[in-house]
Formats: structure tokens, sequence, C-alpha cells
């Protein structure tokens, strides 16, 4: 259990791609000048079976946005995740993700950046069963099980542009 550092960034659906990964290329320069390494920017689009699984990877630490069902029987394949038709939920996968990856010096990765989910969860006949609510906008949330004030300068800079949409520090 333990105490948490919680983030959660959003951007408008009007917002390119190629704008937040310059954004984030800004970030990555001063996680570098904090002692992150190494580090990477990710701009890319999860619209094969493999970048699917890429991006299952990257989405891992975090929930996945959930959607509820009005009672579909869905197929077991790409567009969601974690599909459970009892429950009437389940997790759907990015399409898109421009993400700023950081390690610190013990090895341990921590992302931060956007990720871009369907605005609904589609049948086989491409009947709308679901909506996703998140209106095509860019959205990512993650947490950091530590007190390092580093993560929280990070953090800061999407607040100086508009693009922190939540923070709880337990640590405070």
């Amino acid at each position: 259990m333990g105490l948490t550092y919680h983030f959660r960034f959003k951007a408008p659906a009007s917002t390119a791609a190629r704008e937040l990964e310059k954004f984030l290329r800004g970030v990555e320069g001063e996680a570098k000048k904090l002692g992150f390494g190494p580090t990477l920017v990710i701009n890319g689009l999860f619209d094969t079976t493999e970048r699917k699984q890429f991006s299952r990877r990257l989405t891992s630490g975090f929930p996945a946005e959930d959607a509820r069902l009005k009672g579909a029987n869905l197929p077991d394949d790409n567009r969601t995740w974690h599909f459970d038709s009892s429950g009437g939920t389940c997790r759907v996968p990015p399409s898109a993700g421009v993400m700023l990856v950081v390690t610190d010096e013990r090895g341990q990765e921590t992302i931060f950046g956007f990720m871009k989910f369907p605005d609904a969860v589609r049948d086989d006949r491409g009947s709308v069963v679901a909506e996703t609510g998140l209106k095509g906008g860019w959205w990512f949330r993650d947490c950091v099980k530590s007190p390092d004030s580093r993560y929280r300068e990070i953090v800061s800079r999407f607040r100086e542009v508009g693009f922190l949409a939540e923070e709880l520090d337990e640590f405070q």
C-alpha cells in the first residue's frame, strides 16, 4: 500500500499530436537536467495488433478508460480489454499516444503524457454500444509511489500550460 502521488492530464481534441510532442520534448529537457536518464518521447498510433499490445504494456500501470455497456455482445478482439458482459463494463485501449518516459537512478520508469481513446465502443455491425465520454480529447493518468520532488516538478510543467486536470499528493 503506502503513499502515492497521483496525476491526471488532459488536452483538448483540437490539440495536434505534434504540439503535444513538442511540449513533451521541452519537458524531457528539464527531466534530463533533473537527473533522469535515459528518457524517451514516443508519438505513435496504436493501429495494429502489435502496437495495441505495446500500448497495453504502456498503460499497465494505470487504469484504462472504462465504458459502460448496454448489454452488448462483443467479440474478443482489440476493441476492448477486460470485457465483463455480466457487469456491463470493459476497458477501451488507446488509439494513439504521445508520451515521455523518464528513468530514475534505480531504473524505475515513469510515463507522463497523453493518450487518445475512441469515442465509443461498437459491436460487429458498427452500432454504438457504449460511449467513453472522452469526446476525442487527449487523456492520461498515472501515479508514482515516491516523495521525490522531481516528479512534482515535471507535473508542474503540465499545470503551467493548462494540461493538469487533477493532482493528489498523499505525501503532503
